[in-house]
């Protein structure tokens, strides 16, 4: 069968699914409780959360998925600009933060159970091994530009992802088998920017080889112009499952 016969296929389940079949829901990973240690962009204050164990999608959303929630009017469409395909071995990106959780709650409502964005804590949990914490940049009141050029060969320093992307697995699983969590594809938590911003919070991190700042309707950061720092090759979604069933 070829992939785009494939994607169909896999499209056509998940739509059946609303006529009565079987709902599939996405295979999890458990990850262990522990320490996330980690600091936001523009910020040299370290975070440290200790953090309970939950469970997490092993892949991204893929594209299949996102077009069965687009399909039953629950997940706004992708832009003309960017359309999606329906492959279902490849992530769904292209999305914002607010496509995400409307994504998040359609889930929900299909399967019963609770899903949500990671914080950033937990991605950084998730990701063991595949997250790199870069050195905070601080500030030097004697010379204020220090921090700039700092930021500035951080920046250089990090690779350059191609745009072109890789069927799930394509950039290899971490420790916990969690499959690409330092490829081209940035995910999107429910962590807030700002801490005091309290309910009111338009700035998320999207969480990957290093975090990144983007406004929450962002669904193109290289030509959104709406990140902070160097921004991210694509944004996709994968999910935490509040509960999980006792077998």
């Amino acid at each position: 069968m070829s992939r785009q016969a494939l994607g169909w296929f896999s499209l056509g389940v998940l739509l059946l699914a609303g006529c009565g079949q079987s709902f599939s829901e996405p295979e999890l990973v458990r990850v262990p409780g522990g320490l996330a240690r980690y600091h936001l962009p523009g910020n040299s204050q370290v975070y440290e959360e200790h953090l309970a164990g939950f469970a997490i999608m092993r892949r991204q959303v893929s594209q299949a998925e996102y077009a069965a929630c687009v399909a039953e009017a629950a997940c706004p469409p992708a832009s003309a600009e960017r359309p999606l395909a329906d492959s279902p071995v490849l992530p769904a990106v292209g999305l914002s933060w607010q496509d995400a959780q409307a994504y998040a709650a359609w889930l929900s409502r299909r399967s019963g159970e609770h899903y949500r964005l990671p914080r950033h804590g937990e991605w950084v949990l998730a990701a063991a091994s595949a997250y790199v914490e870069e050195a905070p940049v601080s500030d030097d009141p004697d010379n204020p530009a220090r921090r700039w050029l700092a930021e500035y060969a951080q920046r250089a320093s990090r690779e350059r992802l191609p745009r072109t992307l890789k069927a799930f697995g394509g950039y290899g699983q971490n420790e916990h088998g969690l499959q690409d969590m330092a490829g081209n594809v940035w995910e999107w938590t429910d962590t807030c920017f700002s801490r005091n911003a309290g309910e009111f919070c338009g700035i998320r991190i999207a969480a990957g080889r290093h975090p990144s700042v983007l406004a929450d309707f962002e669904r193109n950061p290289i030509s959104g112009a709406c990140s902070v720092g160097q921004p991210p090759t694509h944004l996709g979604v994968r999910l935490v499952r509040e509960t999980v069933s006792e077998e």
